[in-house]
């Protein structure tokens, strides 16, 4: 997987996050969990209230990839044939069971449901086995459907057992709130815009085909690094009552290597572990846990480079010292302490942090620490 490769691929997907995004105001974080949600394969469910672009965003990203896809509203007397299509008598009539699915959801790429926890006992076991097998049993016949990713809606999560199953399939979960007062300005000048041009995309900015070939790159990402951290997270979030099932914990890594490859990396950082947001929790307090979590323990790279910027800062300080006397000065002996306990400490971060930035500029400092170590312990000497 060749860096060139990655940047690539890089600027396709991103090029399509930035066109789902652009007639809205506010829906940079929605368009992300789209693009990550389709890069990975996975689905997507945007709980909120109405009139916060939800669907839109969805039709609008099928169109930027011109995908086959359905959407439909789901109340509890939705019926089977509304989203499968209906019986063909025809074919019945010579005792053969088959649908016309026509426009239906099992010819669609891309799917949006809305109120999708209204499904009825037997629409809801339909959607399971499509979501988690890409496949439709109906009556005597499986069928193997071409879709990649299930987007749907609510405007609250589930508190009945019946749909917790179906609430786990989808691994990327966001909680949608309305525009911030501070944006309410703009977000006129997009709701006219939209009025008179639509937010229909007319060009497709990748293909489905497109969209299948980046799927090997998130998959080849290298992950190694943050799994330490990963693991550490999960414990404290079920310390603190948020808990993610066995196949939430496992999948998170596709969207943690998909997030790296959006922002042109072959390796996940410890950046990339925030979109665990959009994964871990299951209710509105689960995500503020979650967030607090995230800013404690993936905000070290921050902190990191923080220290990092005053050891540098006091690394000049030695050398400017240096370059301003040529004789022995007993304070010497102080900054070679101080450095010593620098590099001990710059090792330690090399060896313990994921992110690649981090390191690169740790061993940078490391390499300025030795020169200006050797070149004390020279003047020491003489």
């Amino acid at each position: 997987m060749s860096e060139r490769d990655i940047e690539k691929h890089s600027r396709l997907i991103s090029l399509f996050k930035s066109e789902l995004e652009k007639p809205f105001i506010g829906r940079e974080e929605e368009a992300l969990v789209l693009t990550l949600a389709l890069m990975t394969g996975e689905h997507a469910v945007l709980i909120g209230e109405p009139g916060t672009a939800k669907s839109a965003l969805a039709r609008r990203a099928a169109d930027l990839l011109k995908a086959r896809f359905f959407k439909y509203l789901l109340t509890r007397y939705t019926e089977p044939d509304e989203l499968l299509g209906p019986l063909d008598i025809h074919a019945f009539r010579e005792g053969k069971y088959v649908r016309i699915t026509k426009n239906k959801l099992p010819e669609a790429e891309i799917a949006f449901l809305d109120e999708v926890f209204n499904a009825s006992s037997a629409i809801l076991n339909t959607l399971l086995t499509l979501l988690n097998e890409r496949v439709i049993y109906d009556g005597y016949n499986e069928i193997n459907v071409p879709l990649w990713t299930l987007i749907a809606a609510c405007n609250n999560v589930p508190e009945e057992p019946e749909y917790q199953a179906l609430y786990d399939r989808f691994l990327l979960r966001h909680f949608v709130k309305p525009v911030g007062e501070d944006k309410w300005g703009k977000l006129l000048d997009a709701s006219w815009a939209i009025e008179r041009e639509g937010y229909r995309a007319t060009t497709p900015v990748l293909s489905m085909s497109d969209l299948k070939n980046i799927y090997p790159y998130v998959l080849g990402i290298d992950i190694s690094r943050v799994k330490p951290t990963i693991l550490r997270i999960y414990a404290i979030l079920e310390d603190q009552g948020v808990h993610l099932t066995d196949r939430r914990k496992g999948k998170v890594l596709k969207v943690i290597a998909a997030h790296a490859l959006l922002k042109n990396r072959n390796t996940a950082g410890e950046e990339d572990l925030f979109v665990l947001k959009y994964v871990a929790p299951s209710s509105r307090e689960d995500a503020e846990k979650v967030f607090i979590v995230l800013l404690e323990e993936v905000g070290s790279r921050e902190r990191m480079l923080r220290e990092l910027e005053e050891l540098e800062a006091n690394i000049g300080e030695v050398r400017s010292y240096l370059a301003k006397t040529s004789s022995f000065d007993p304070r010497l002996l102080e900054y070679l302490r101080g450095l010593e306990k620098a590099r001990d400490k710059l090792e330690k971060i090399i060896k313990a942090s994921p992110d690649d930035k981090v390191v690169s500029k740790a061993k940078k400092l490391l390499s300025d620490v030795e020169e200006v170590v050797e070149e004390i312990k020279e003047r020491v000497i003489t």
